[in-house]
């Protein structure tokens, strides 16, 4: 079979000179920069806008205020650090969060030179895509799981006679971890396209799997989820097994792709 010639061509700056050590640190430097920059902008724009985005996190437990009247929903602190600590959780996560699209852009130009044109190629969907199943994790957990969650929480706390007094750094804790860990676990889908990508794994491999990754799932979702109920806990596996299946699919026509380019004749 036919064997590509992939290798990536040398190295060059903008002027077109071939780069030295020196200037892959420099490079590497500004992406630092330009990154913990894009952070700490993010970071102050939270600040600056904190109350209005606490008010925003707090939004799953006002909805379900709605439906229980005896629900105390104002959140109280139990030391004089918990209110530093909901600042520090929403500020930094949320920043980091808001910045990961451009941080993405400028991880993909520093990289950029070292790749071939085939690679180059691919840069671009996989950071869009990296977002865009991050945001969609993230948004699934705020309006599903978070509500899911809490209702279960105040009918147990309902049935048992237990006084609703929850603490504002425990509430804002659950709902980032549930936020932001959700969105990181809907990035799955394209670790494993990307497997299939570089001839580590293939589909039929991924077919065989289907049994041991719904028990997978279900284990994700019950360390990702603060409560045990098994609802909520499935309300989290579901699409985990729908976006494996999503991945398969995808996963087959990458697979095609990559044969198809290995079987052509060199030029």
């Amino acid at each position: 079979m036919p064997e590509h010639d992939d290798t990536p061509d040398p190295v060059e700056n903008s002027e077109g000179k071939p780069m030295g050590f020196l200037d892959h640190l420099e490079d590497l430097r500004w992406t630092l920069v330009k990154s913990v920059a894009t952070f700490g902008i993010f970071v102050a724009l939270i600040a600056y806008f904190l109350k209005d985005v606490a008010l925003l996190l707090k939004g799953p437990l006002l909805d379900a205020a709605e439906n229980y009247p005896e629900l105390n929903a104002g959140l109280i602190t139990t030391s004089p650090i918990s209110v530093f600590t909901v600042i520090i959780q929403v500020c930094l996560l949320g920043g980091l969060l808001m910045s990961l699209p451009f941080v993405l852009f400028f991880v993909g130009q520093f990289v950029s030179p070292a790749l071939t044109a085939k690679e180059k190629r691919i840069v671009l969907p996989v950071a869009m895509a990296t977002v865009l199943l991050f945001v969609s994790g993230a948004a699934f957990s705020y309006m599903f799981i978070v509500p899911s969650a809490l209702k279960v929480s105040m009918e147990l706390n309902e049935l048992l006679g237990f006084q609703n007094l929850w603490s504002a750094d425990r509430y804002y804790s659950m709902v980032v971890w549930l936020v932001l860990g959700l969105g990181a676990v809907f990035e799955f889908p394209l670790v494993i396209i990307i497997l299939v990508y570089l001839g580590i794994v293939d589909v039929p491999k991924l077919r065989r799997s289907r049994k041991i990754m719904v028990v997978v799932f279900f284990i994700v979702a019950a360390i990702v989820t603060p409560t045990p109920d098994f609802i909520t806990q499935t309300l989290v596996a579901l699409p985990l097994l729908v976006l494996y299946e999503i991945s398969i699919i995808v996963a087959g026509f990458v697979e095609k792709r990559r044969v198809a380019a290995l079987e052509e004749p060199v030029e």
